[in-house]
């Protein structure tokens, strides 16, 4: 059901409080929003447009590319492993908010959109070497300001589980599993400085000390 049609329900022991259906207006992930000014305040929108390549071609471009790349980290950010959930989020207000003014009042890219998104169009050459720019040049905009901090990095690995014969996985012999297995780079603060992608063999963590 949309919303109701019909005004709210007023209740007679309390004249205070009235009943309202608004069920397609309930969301679990408005904490996203943070995030969302943050990077607008990065200027992650140029990075994309800067970094990432559309291989679509005249009107075949109902999503915009920050969009779709929106999507697919915030997704991930609020805890949902994989595409299947964006048939289920398409119609989110919070994910909806998050996208460009023109998808605000429509709904945000189903799974399949999606996956093509991750799987072929991230995945091209010229977009993988350009996720690695727009994450450097994050990196770097934020070492430019003023600190007289000494930084603390901490270099770490993850395991992100395939299904299938998925190029350039391989089986872990400590995840027990087959996997990609990209490495992270965080600071003290906890935030993400910089990221490689590895084969699925066994990392383990190396101390962190000074730069």
């Amino acid at each position: 059901m949309g919303d109701a049609e019909s005004g709210p329900v007023r209740i007679s022991f309390n004249s205070q409080l009235r009943v309202e259906f608004r069920g397609a207006t309930v969301t679990s992930d408005a904490g996203l929003l943070l995030p969302r000014e943050l990077d607008e305040r990065l200027g992650l929108t140029a990075l994309i447009e800067r970094h990432l390549t559309d291989p679509r071609t005249g009107r075949n471009s109902q999503f915009l590319l920050p969009d779709l790349f929106r999507q697919s980290i915030y997704s991930r950010l609020a805890g949902y492993e994989d595409t299947n959930d964006a048939e289920r989020l398409a119609e989110d207000p919070t994910f909806r908010m998050l996208a460009s003014r023109e998808r605000r009042e429509a709904s945000v890219a189903l799974t399949s959109t999606l996956h093509w998104f991750e799987t072929e169009v991230l995945t091209a050459e010229g977009n993988y070497q350009g996720l690695a720019r727009l994450n450097t040049e994050l990196v770097q905009h934020e070492a430019t300001l003023p600190s007289t901090r000494r930084a603390i990095l901490d270099i770490d690995s993850s395991e992100s589980p395939v299904h299938g014969a998925q190029e350039q996985s391989a089986y872990n012999g400590h995840f027990e599993s087959v996997c990609y297995h990209p490495l992270f780079v965080f600071n003290q603060e906890g935030d993400c400085r910089g990221s490689r992608a590895a084969r699925g063999a066994a990392w383990h963590r190396a101390a962190p000390g000074p730069c």
